[in-house]
Protein backbone atom coordinates (compact mmCIF):
# COMPACT_ATOMS: atom_id res chain seq x y z
CA UNK A 1 0.00 0.00 0.00
CA UNK A 2 2.83 2.26 1.26
CA UNK A 3 4.47 1.51 -2.46
CA UNK A 4 1.69 2.20 -4.68
CA UNK A 5 0.90 5.79 -2.38
CA UNK A 6 4.61 6.66 -2.98
CA UNK A 7 3.82 5.63 -6.21
CA UNK A 8 1.47 7.88 -7.35
CA UNK A 9 2.77 10.93 -4.88
CA UNK A 10 5.73 10.74 -7.83
CA UNK A 11 2.88 10.55 -10.64
CA UNK A 12 1.07 13.47 -9.41
CA UNK A 13 4.24 15.43 -8.47
CA UNK A 14 5.66 14.92 -12.45
CA UNK A 15 2.14 15.74 -13.44
CA UNK A 16 2.72 19.38 -11.32
CA UNK A 17 6.01 19.97 -12.44
CA UNK A 18 5.05 19.54 -16.24
CA UNK A 19 2.37 21.25 -15.87
CA UNK A 20 4.38 24.21 -14.05
CA UNK A 21 6.64 24.22 -16.80
CA UNK A 22 4.54 24.64 -19.28
CA UNK A 23 2.60 27.39 -17.99
CA UNK A 24 6.07 29.17 -17.11
CA UNK A 25 6.80 28.61 -20.74
CA UNK A 26 4.08 30.05 -21.73
CA UNK A 27 4.02 33.32 -19.00
CA UNK A 28 7.92 34.03 -19.99
CA UNK A 29 7.07 33.32 -24.22
CA UNK A 30 3.71 35.47 -23.65
CA UNK A 31 5.14 38.73 -23.24
CA UNK A 32 3.81 41.90 -23.81
CA UNK A 33 5.28 45.55 -23.89
CA UNK A 34 1.93 47.72 -23.31
CA UNK A 35 -1.43 47.20 -21.56
CA UNK A 36 -4.79 49.61 -21.34
CA UNK A 37 -7.68 49.63 -19.70
CA UNK A 38 -10.60 49.10 -22.59
CA UNK A 39 -14.68 48.44 -20.88
CA UNK A 40 -13.61 47.84 -17.61
CA UNK A 41 -10.97 45.23 -18.49
CA UNK A 42 -7.37 44.97 -18.80
CA UNK A 43 -6.06 44.58 -22.06
CA UNK A 44 -2.67 43.52 -23.13
CA UNK A 45 -0.62 44.12 -26.54
CA UNK A 46 2.83 43.75 -27.95
CA UNK A 47 4.10 47.12 -29.69
CA UNK A 48 6.56 46.95 -31.98
CA UNK A 49 8.31 49.96 -33.55
CA UNK A 50 11.61 49.60 -35.64
CA UNK A 51 14.75 51.63 -35.40
CA UNK A 52 13.98 53.20 -38.88
CA UNK A 53 10.59 54.82 -37.29
CA UNK A 54 10.94 58.62 -37.85
CA UNK A 55 8.84 60.38 -35.50
CA UNK A 56 8.39 63.47 -38.16
CA UNK A 57 6.64 61.58 -41.07
CA UNK A 58 3.12 59.97 -40.20
CA UNK A 59 3.52 56.02 -40.45
CA UNK A 60 0.87 53.46 -41.39
CA UNK A 61 -0.18 51.26 -38.63
CA UNK A 62 -0.74 46.98 -38.95
CA UNK A 63 -3.02 45.19 -36.42
CA UNK A 64 -1.81 41.85 -36.81
CA UNK A 65 -4.26 39.39 -34.53
CA UNK A 66 -3.39 35.81 -33.32
CA UNK A 67 -5.89 32.76 -33.47
CA UNK A 68 -6.87 30.58 -30.81
CA UNK A 69 -4.46 29.10 -29.05
CA UNK A 70 -1.90 31.53 -30.11
CA UNK A 71 -0.15 34.42 -28.32
CA UNK A 72 1.17 37.63 -29.59
CA UNK A 73 4.38 36.88 -29.55
CA UNK A 74 3.22 33.71 -31.33
CA UNK A 75 1.62 35.67 -34.08
CA UNK A 76 4.56 38.11 -34.44
CA UNK A 77 6.99 35.04 -35.42
CA UNK A 78 4.08 33.21 -37.38
CA UNK A 79 3.59 35.97 -39.64
CA UNK A 80 6.92 37.72 -39.77
CA UNK A 81 5.28 41.26 -39.89
CA UNK A 82 8.61 42.93 -38.26
CA UNK A 83 11.18 42.55 -40.83
CA UNK A 84 8.64 44.46 -43.02
CA UNK A 85 8.27 47.05 -40.84
CA UNK A 86 12.38 47.66 -40.38
CA UNK A 87 12.13 48.06 -44.34
CA UNK A 88 9.41 50.47 -44.52
CA UNK A 89 9.50 52.38 -41.52
CA UNK A 90 5.43 51.37 -40.13
CA UNK A 91 4.61 50.43 -36.37
CA UNK A 92 2.97 47.09 -35.89
CA UNK A 93 0.80 45.93 -32.54
CA UNK A 94 0.46 42.51 -31.94
CA UNK A 95 -2.89 42.92 -29.32
CA UNK A 96 -4.29 40.03 -26.85
CA UNK A 97 -7.33 38.49 -26.77
CA UNK A 98 -8.98 37.05 -23.47
CA UNK A 99 -9.91 33.78 -21.22
CA UNK A 100 -7.71 30.69 -21.22
CA UNK A 101 -6.52 29.85 -24.01
CA UNK A 102 -6.77 33.02 -25.46
CA UNK A 103 -9.16 33.69 -27.82
CA UNK A 104 -10.95 36.57 -29.91
CA UNK A 105 -14.79 37.21 -28.54
CA UNK A 106 -16.26 37.45 -31.88
CA UNK A 107 -19.44 36.22 -31.35
CA UNK A 108 -20.19 36.04 -27.41
CA UNK A 109 -19.41 39.55 -26.64
CA UNK A 110 -18.46 41.81 -29.33
CA UNK A 111 -18.64 44.83 -28.34
CA UNK A 112 -16.17 44.90 -25.62
CA UNK A 113 -13.56 43.19 -28.43
CA UNK A 114 -14.77 46.22 -30.84
CA UNK A 115 -14.27 49.17 -27.81
CA UNK A 116 -10.94 47.37 -27.02
CA UNK A 117 -9.51 47.64 -30.45
CA UNK A 118 -10.93 51.29 -31.18
CA UNK A 119 -9.20 52.37 -27.76
CA UNK A 120 -6.03 50.77 -28.45
CA UNK A 121 -6.01 52.93 -31.68
CA UNK A 122 -6.51 56.07 -30.07
CA UNK A 123 -3.85 55.19 -27.11
CA UNK A 124 -0.95 54.88 -30.07
CA UNK A 125 -2.39 57.79 -32.28
CA UNK A 126 -1.62 59.79 -28.77
CA UNK A 127 1.60 58.24 -28.33
CA UNK A 128 3.20 57.87 -32.30
CA UNK A 129 2.90 59.75 -35.41
CA UNK A 130 0.17 57.62 -36.86
CA UNK A 131 -1.10 58.34 -40.34
CA UNK A 132 -4.67 57.69 -39.07
CA UNK A 133 -5.94 56.90 -42.58
CA UNK A 134 -3.55 54.22 -43.17
CA UNK A 135 -4.55 51.95 -40.45
CA UNK A 136 -5.02 47.88 -41.80
CA UNK A 137 -5.64 45.11 -39.61
CA UNK A 138 -4.66 41.12 -40.38
CA UNK A 139 -5.41 38.38 -38.64
CA UNK A 140 -5.12 33.80 -38.00
CA UNK A 141 -8.13 32.09 -38.10
CA UNK A 142 -9.92 33.20 -34.92
CA UNK A 143 -8.11 36.22 -35.53
CA UNK A 144 -9.36 36.39 -39.13
CA UNK A 145 -12.86 36.36 -37.49
CA UNK A 146 -11.93 39.18 -35.01
CA UNK A 147 -10.43 41.15 -38.71
CA UNK A 148 -14.07 40.66 -40.40
CA UNK A 149 -15.35 42.18 -37.42
CA UNK A 150 -13.73 44.86 -37.06
CA UNK A 151 -14.02 45.32 -41.20
CA UNK A 152 -17.77 45.57 -40.26
CA UNK A 153 -18.01 47.82 -36.96
CA UNK A 154 -14.57 49.93 -37.37
CA UNK A 155 -14.47 50.46 -41.13
CA UNK A 156 -14.32 54.65 -40.29
CA UNK A 157 -11.24 53.36 -38.65
CA UNK A 158 -10.01 50.99 -40.61
CA UNK A 159 -8.94 51.45 -44.33
CA UNK A 160 -8.25 47.50 -45.75
CA UNK A 161 -8.27 43.90 -43.85
CA UNK A 162 -6.44 40.76 -44.41
CA UNK A 163 -7.56 37.46 -43.50
CA UNK A 164 -5.60 34.20 -43.61
CA UNK A 165 -7.65 30.58 -42.66
CA UNK A 166 -9.77 33.27 -41.04
CA UNK A 167 -13.11 33.53 -43.70
CA UNK A 168 -15.16 31.59 -41.76
CA UNK A 169 -17.20 33.98 -39.61
CA UNK A 170 -19.95 36.68 -41.40
CA UNK A 171 -20.02 39.02 -39.01
CA UNK A 172 -21.64 41.90 -41.01
CA UNK A 173 -25.19 40.21 -40.97
CA UNK A 174 -26.79 42.19 -38.46
CA UNK A 175 -24.19 45.10 -38.56
CA UNK A 176 -24.41 46.22 -42.44
CA UNK A 177 -20.71 47.90 -43.14
CA UNK A 178 -20.80 51.74 -43.09
CA UNK A 179 -18.31 51.88 -46.18
CA UNK A 180 -17.00 48.64 -48.37
CA UNK A 181 -13.57 48.07 -46.78
CA UNK A 182 -11.30 46.29 -49.46
CA UNK A 183 -9.90 42.35 -48.48
CA UNK A 184 -7.45 39.97 -49.25
CA UNK A 185 -7.83 36.45 -48.04
CA UNK A 186 -5.54 33.04 -48.12
CA UNK A 187 -6.97 29.85 -47.35
CA UNK A 188 -5.37 26.55 -47.75
CA UNK A 189 -7.18 23.37 -49.17
CA UNK A 190 -5.85 20.91 -47.17
CA UNK A 191 -6.88 23.06 -44.47
CA UNK A 192 -7.72 20.22 -41.52
CA UNK A 193 -9.96 22.93 -39.10
CA UNK A 194 -11.59 25.23 -41.25
CA UNK A 195 -12.23 22.67 -44.31
CA UNK A 196 -12.22 24.73 -47.96
CA UNK A 197 -15.43 22.72 -48.99
CA UNK A 198 -17.13 24.01 -45.77
CA UNK A 199 -19.60 21.82 -43.79
CA UNK A 200 -19.86 20.78 -39.98
CA UNK A 201 -16.42 20.94 -38.30
CA UNK A 202 -15.79 17.46 -36.94
CA UNK A 203 -14.42 18.01 -33.87
CA UNK A 204 -17.65 20.71 -32.78
CA UNK A 205 -20.06 20.45 -35.38
CA UNK A 206 -19.81 23.96 -35.77
CA UNK A 207 -21.31 24.52 -39.49
CA UNK A 208 -18.45 26.47 -41.43
CA UNK A 209 -19.27 27.56 -45.04
CA UNK A 210 -17.49 27.06 -48.24
CA UNK A 211 -14.69 29.48 -48.33
CA UNK A 212 -14.71 30.59 -52.14
CA UNK A 213 -18.61 31.20 -51.98
CA UNK A 214 -17.60 33.85 -48.89
CA UNK A 215 -15.20 35.38 -50.66
CA UNK A 216 -17.70 35.65 -53.12
CA UNK A 217 -20.44 36.70 -51.06
CA UNK A 218 -17.90 39.53 -49.32
CA UNK A 219 -17.01 40.63 -52.47
CA UNK A 220 -21.19 40.94 -53.78
CA UNK A 221 -21.20 43.01 -50.61
CA UNK A 222 -18.45 45.42 -51.94
CA UNK A 223 -20.26 45.67 -54.81
CA UNK A 224 -17.73 44.25 -57.25
CA UNK A 225 -17.89 42.78 -60.27
CA UNK A 226 -19.46 39.02 -59.79
CA UNK A 227 -16.65 37.63 -62.22
CA UNK A 228 -12.98 37.71 -61.05
CA UNK A 229 -9.98 38.22 -62.60
CA UNK A 230 -6.74 36.35 -62.39
CA UNK A 231 -4.06 37.35 -60.39
CA UNK A 232 -1.69 34.04 -60.01
CA UNK A 233 -1.57 30.09 -61.20
CA UNK A 234 1.47 28.47 -60.47
CA UNK A 235 2.67 25.24 -58.66
CA UNK A 236 0.38 24.91 -55.60
CA UNK A 237 -1.20 28.81 -56.02
CA UNK A 238 -3.99 30.30 -57.31
CA UNK A 239 -4.94 34.08 -56.98
CA UNK A 240 -8.03 35.81 -58.12
CA UNK A 241 -9.12 39.89 -57.81
CA UNK A 242 -12.99 41.09 -57.71
CA UNK A 243 -12.56 44.47 -59.04
CA UNK A 244 -14.67 47.18 -60.53
CA UNK A 245 -16.19 47.35 -56.79
CA UNK A 246 -18.03 50.38 -55.03
CA UNK A 247 -15.49 52.78 -53.86
CA UNK A 248 -12.66 50.62 -55.67
CA UNK A 249 -12.91 48.19 -52.74
CA UNK A 250 -11.21 45.22 -54.12
CA UNK A 251 -10.96 41.66 -52.93
CA UNK A 252 -8.39 38.82 -53.60
CA UNK A 253 -8.31 35.61 -53.00
CA UNK A 254 -5.61 33.11 -52.68
CA UNK A 255 -5.96 29.60 -52.58
CA UNK A 256 -3.47 27.07 -51.38
CA UNK A 257 -4.03 23.80 -52.62
CA UNK A 258 -1.75 21.85 -50.37
CA UNK A 259 -1.69 24.75 -47.49
CA UNK A 260 -3.38 23.83 -44.22
CA UNK A 261 -4.54 26.21 -41.45
CA UNK A 262 -1.46 28.53 -41.03
CA UNK A 263 0.09 31.41 -42.34
CA UNK A 264 1.72 30.81 -46.11
CA UNK A 265 5.52 32.23 -46.19
CA UNK A 266 5.56 32.20 -42.45
CA UNK A 267 6.97 30.48 -39.57
CA UNK A 268 5.26 26.82 -39.47
CA UNK A 269 2.99 25.59 -36.54
CA UNK A 270 2.88 22.04 -35.79
CA UNK A 271 1.87 20.36 -38.88
CA UNK A 272 0.25 17.16 -37.22
CA UNK A 273 -2.13 20.03 -36.17
CA UNK A 274 -2.66 22.84 -38.82
CA UNK A 275 -1.36 20.63 -41.98
CA UNK A 276 1.50 22.01 -44.29
CA UNK A 277 2.58 25.82 -44.31
CA UNK A 278 3.47 26.82 -47.74
CA UNK A 279 6.90 28.85 -49.01
CA UNK A 280 5.59 29.38 -52.44
CA UNK A 281 3.32 32.46 -51.42
CA UNK A 282 4.65 35.06 -48.51
CA UNK A 283 0.73 36.20 -47.33
CA UNK A 284 2.72 39.00 -45.11
CA UNK A 285 4.26 40.58 -48.11
CA UNK A 286 1.27 40.36 -50.27
CA UNK A 287 -0.73 42.00 -47.89
CA UNK A 288 1.91 45.02 -47.29
CA UNK A 289 1.42 45.18 -51.21
CA UNK A 290 -2.65 45.10 -51.01
CA UNK A 291 -2.84 47.46 -48.12
CA UNK A 292 -0.64 49.80 -49.59
CA UNK A 293 -3.13 50.47 -52.79
CA UNK A 294 -5.68 52.06 -50.13
CA UNK A 295 -5.75 55.23 -48.05
CA UNK A 296 -9.03 56.57 -46.06
CA UNK A 297 -9.98 59.10 -47.29
CA UNK A 298 -10.10 62.39 -44.78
Amino acid sequence: MKTIIRVLAIFFSVVIAIGLLAATIFFLSNRTNGQIISAGERRRYLLYVPESYNPERSTPLIINIHGLVQWPANQMRVSQWNELADEHGFIVVYPSGTGVPLRWRVTDDPEKEIAFFSDLISKLEGEYNIDSTRIYANGLSNGGGMTMLLACRLSDRIEAVGMVAGAFQSTCEDNAQRRPVPAIFFHGQEDPIVPYEGGAYERTGIPLPNIPEFVAAYAQGNGCHPTPTTLMETGNVSGIRYAACHQDADVVFYTIRDGGHNWPGGSPLPEWITGKTSQEIDATQLMWDFFQEYSLKP
